[in-house]
């Protein structure tokens, strides 16, 4: 398929880029009539889009400002432009491009359509009718009368008809629901005597399990008993005389004496020998010290 466009290569070796010439398409005076649904969009339609474009924007703003940018350049130095891509292009001179703007009429508004009016032709013509040539009122409407009679009258009995039935129905529906409602109540009067009978029925049951119940653990606990009894009558005697001969049941004099006097017998004892040995220890000490004054006394007149 042949491109609209093509390019080409001056002699300095700048590429610059035409176009093939074309007609300009044909244009409508007139700007197109408004969509309605466009013209009475929702508000909350209009409102989301809004919402929308505005968390784009947020979100294109945020992203620019994560992006990583150029550090500054260090102090002396300075940054310059440098090709990177895979193919290097000679730079050279810059080449001097204008803008030219053309401005195109504004679409006008299209005025009403006027109301089509078929071009008149032919003569015109006219009768004249006298008064009851035609139509004769009184003569004409006594059918049309008669028919409207007999259906309203006829209406009339249908509906008295239907209301009759409906008040026999309403009668025989309140007439089987005060029936209902008294087999219902006798229903429920039987259910709940049944009701009663099995309760009482389950609670005479309980009590009389729970009789014999007691009556088992009754005779249970006296033959226990009466074979406890059986089986230790001759077992504790010989308990008490195993333990009485193996020295566990002690006799009370003797426990008495050992645990009360006996201690107070050798504290006794023990505070009399200690009187005795203070006694005798200043005994001693007066002895010596009269030894020792007597003493002292006979060496004096030998001086």
């Amino acid at each position: 398929m042949a491109s609209a466009s093509h390019s080409r290569r001056k002699p300095s070796g700048d590429c610059i880029f035409a176009s093939r010439p074309r007609p300009v398409g044909t244009r409508g005076k007139y700007k197109e009539a408004p969509d309605k649904h466009t013209a009475q969009a929702d508000p909350a339609e209009i409102q989301r889009q809004q919402e929308i474009r505005r968390k784009a924007i947020a979100i294109k703003r945020a992203q620019e400002q994560c992006r990583a940018k150029t550090p500054e350049a260090l102090q002396g130095r300075k940054h310059i432009d440098v090709q990177t891509d895979l193919y290097l292009e000679e730079l050279s001179n810059v080449i001097v491009a204008t803008d030219i703007e053309c401005q195109t009429d504004a679409f006008l508004d299209r005025p009403a359509s006027p109301l089509f009016i078929p071009a008149k032709c032919g003569e015109d013509a006219a009768t004249q009718i006298e008064e009851g040539e035609l139509f004769d009122f009184d003569r004409e409407v006594q059918p049309v009368l008669e028919v409207l009679v007999g259906k309203t009258i006829e209406q009339s009995l249908l509906e008295v008809m239907e209301e009759e039935e409906l008040a026999c129905l309403m009668a025989q529906q309140r007439a089987f629901h005060e029936l209902r409602n008294i087999h219902l109540a006798e229903v429920q009067r039987l259910q709940e005597k049944e009701r009663r009978h099995s309760e009482e029925k389950e609670r005479r049951i309980a009590q009389q399990e729970e009789v014999l119940e007691k009556e088992r653990e009754t005779a249970e606990k006296i033959a226990a008993r009466a074979y406890t009894k059986q089986d230790l009558a001759d077992l504790v005697p010989a308990a008490f005389t195993s333990l009485r001969s193996n020295g566990y049941f002690d006799d009370p004099v003797e426990t008495d004496i050992e645990t009360d006097f006996l201690p107070w017998l050798m504290d006794e004892v023990n505070s009399k020998l200690e009187r005795r040995f203070t006694a005798r220890q200043l005994l001693d000490n007066i002895i010596h010290d009269v030894a020792q004054k007597r003493q002292e006394q006979f060496k004096e007149p030998e001086t």
